[in-house]
């Protein structure tokens, strides 16, 4: 026991002490960050003004992910000719299409879901001449569903990739749901509401891991360190037999 209040044990116990402390203190901050990150990303934006629509995603830009649910407004020129369809979306129960039309803003074409139908025969003719509407933004989907008939103009998913065919420019990576519908077709739901995505802020979880993951090693080792000395204190002084 006097081995572990020696001046040098005792410099060891606070040198632990520090070093775990700092270590844990470290990932507790790194895994607030990640939440922070997390709920800032999922904030609900669908209720916010309109902002345009390259204010927010240029034609060669990656998706930005706080951006799920924007509202934003298009300005610019129908593509009829790249309509498709949408298959596998329900609206109040009932099973149906989005019927999806690409808009021509600032050089590049993103896709619009102008609303749903039942059926594939109830789609209206495409809108031609200028767009002026507001809609929601939303990220490319990627299911991996597969296309039974790809060489109809019905699509398991709103994949940019799948329009990129059909269109003689560049294509925004994002779609946007119109929110009253055009045409008359009612309007579709929202199929991405926000929300934190599975790798938002990963760096800072993983950050955090490591903080504790060394705290734990500091850890071991000051038990290593204790134990070593207790064991050389027991050779040193070992405990007389009984008569």
């Amino acid at each position: 026991m006097r081995t572990l209040l020696t001046p040098r044990m005792l410099g060891a116990h606070l040198l632990a002490l520090i070093a775990m402390g700092a270590a844990v203190a470290l990932g507790l901050w790194q895994y607030d960050a990640w939440q922070e990150r997390r709920s800032a990303e999922a904030v609900d934006l669908t209720q916010d003004d309109p902002l345009p629509l390259t204010d927010v995603i240029g034609p060669s830009d990656g998706f930005p992910g706080d951006r799920v649910g924007q509202p934003v407004t298009l300005a610019g020129t129908w593509v009829p000719d790249a309509t498709v369809l949408i298959s596998g979306r329900v609206r109040d129960g009932v099973d149906g299409f989005w019927v999806v039309t690409p808009v021509e803003v600032a050089d590049a074409a993103v896709p619009v879901v102008r609303g749903w139908v039942a059926t594939a025969a109830d789609a209206p003719a495409p809108p031609t001449g200028s767009a002026d509407l507001v809609g929601w933004l939303q990220p490319p989907e990627g299911s991996g569903a597969v296309d039974d008939d790809p060489t109809d103009d019905v699509f398991p998913q709103l994949r940019v990739a799948d329009l990129v065919q059909r269109l003689d420019g560049d294509v925004y990576s994002a779609y946007a749901v119109a929110q009253d519908g055009v045409g008359g077709l009612p309007a579709a739901d929202l199929e991405e509401l926000p929300d934190a995505g599975r790798f938002t802020a990963l760096r800072n979880l993983l950050y955090a891991l490591e903080w504790w993951v060394f705290a734990g090693f500091a850890g071991f080792i000051w038990w290593r360190f204790v134990r070593d000395a207790q064991a050389e204190e027991r050779i040193d002084h070992p405990v007389a037999s009984g008569a």
